[in-house]
């Protein structure tokens, strides 16, 4: 639906979160010709941004800080877009198509876009600004962080999930002494199952750090308005000098509540990312979407789930009979470590796990399996091979155990 420049569309869209999910919608707009007015509304100081390098190069201090912006801030006024950084959303009216302020404007939309996000899961009972107890979300986090670990003693991370786990290699990288605890058996074990997860407990005890594995927090101990340490519920007290808690997020679904459409664990939207009200669209972390292929809703809260949708989104927006159908994917890397995944499978959702390559040199591919069915892939320091693991996943076929665990039988003639 190309725009005709000299001519005006007269329909206002508005975005409601100025992050990566947000910059991609207002490119698509702009890709396509749209010649409406285009308000992107976010509550942060800087112009959108991209997360992964917050715990990632930008932590770790491969990536200068430029390096994370989706555009440089001109981009936007040069492309159309009203960008309202520092600015905060108190309430949608779905009847009377408009966004409400905080200073008590009010904008008219003719489509509304949702891109709210998420935030940091708090501990349970923790006080709130503790100077050393951190979150890892927003680029300032990570601002603080990286200043962090260039002078902190010892780091205590609470959560041994993606964000604990690199900002403990981050912390290990700078030389800092690192406890990482966790109520689960392994790191990452709900995601990926005790198979595979093995792989990253061994990777971080290898590098130094000591694993708290299988225990759960009775509280933290806080004097003089610092954390001092924390207590673990057998009575075990792990000091730290700085701490930082990952223990999951909560999407920020607020607005969309107060506005009367579907709220489940996210904004619940169809496959087009339309949410029960038909004017108004949701995408990314905060979006709990139909998926034509898994044949469920899922929300996703990784990287690229921000960076695709939001097209579909757009052109939904514009009309178009669209699907979002993207297999979940997500990628990290920690130490001398690269790993990408491919695919969704629920805990216990698997029957079996294929792995193909050297697991003791972490360089393979692991396959999650149900009744032969290949429902997700792995490849850690293994590249080009996300296509040949997605065709496997998308065709429903059942594969032979021992030809795929063979690096001698090419992927792309599996199934």
């Amino acid at each position: 639906m190309a725009g005709d420049p000299t001519v005006h569309d007269g329909r206002t869209f508005v975005v409601v979160g100025a992050g990566l999910a947000g910059a991609r919608a207002v490119e698509a707009w702009h890709e396509r010709g749209f010649t409406g007015k285009v308000v992107l509304i976010g509550d942060e100081a800087e112009p959108p941004y991209e997360r992964p390098p917050l715990s990632k190069g930008y932590l770790n201090g491969t990536d200068d800080r430029d390096s994370v912006f989706v555009h440089p801030a001109e981009w936007y006024a040069d492309h159309g877009v009203d960008l309202r950084m520092w600015t905060r959303v108190t309430a949608i009216d779905p009847v009377g198509h408009q966004v409400d302020l905080q200073d008590g404007r009010s904008i008219h939309y003719d489509k509304l876009l949702l891109t709210t996000g998420s935030r940091p899961r708090p501990f349970p009972g923790l006080p709130d600004a503790l100077p050393n107890v951190h979150y890892l979300r927003r680029l300032t986090d990570s601002d603080t962080l990286k200043g962090v670990l260039a002078t902190a003693g010892s780091v205590v991370v609470v959560g041994a999930g993606w964000i604990g786990l690199e900002v403990a290699a981050a912390a290990r990288t700078a030389h800092r002494p690192v406890t990482v605890i966790e109520s689960a058996e392994l790191p990452l074990l709900r995601v990926l199952g005790r198979e595979a997860a093995r792989v990253f407990a061994d990777l971080h005890s290898e590098h130094g750090v000591d694993l708290r594995l299988g225990v759960a927090i009775d509280q933290f101990v806080v004097e003089d308005g610092r954390a001092k340490a924390v207590r673990l519920a057998d009575g075990t007290v792990v000091e730290g000098h700085e701490f930082v808690v990952g223990i999951g997020v909560v999407p920020n679904v607020e607005l969309a509540a107060a506005a009367g459409l579907d709220v489940d664990d996210g904004v619940v939207v169809d496959a087009s990312l339309r949410t029960s009200d038909p004017d108004i669209f949701a995408a990314g972390d905060v979006a709990r979407a139909a998926h034509p292929l898994l044949g469920r809703s899922i929300r996703v809260e990784h990287w690229a789930n921000a960076d695709r949708q939001p097209a579909v989104a757009a052109a939904a927006m514009l009309g178009d009979e669209v699907r979002y159908d993207r297999l979940p994917y997500f990628f990290t890397d920690q130490y001398d470590l690269g790993m990408e995944y491919t695919g969704y499978v629920e805990p216990d959702g698997y029957d079996e796990v294929v792995f193909r390559g050297d697991v003791g040199r972490r360089e393979f591919i692991a396959f999650w399996l149900r009744d032969g069915r290949v429902l997700a892939g792995m490849n850690v320091n293994v590249w080009d091979v996300t296509d040949a693991i997605s065709a496997l996943i998308r065709s429903g076929r059942p594969v032979d155990s021992a030809r795929l665990a063979d690096v001698d039988v090419p992927l792309d003639t599996m199934g």
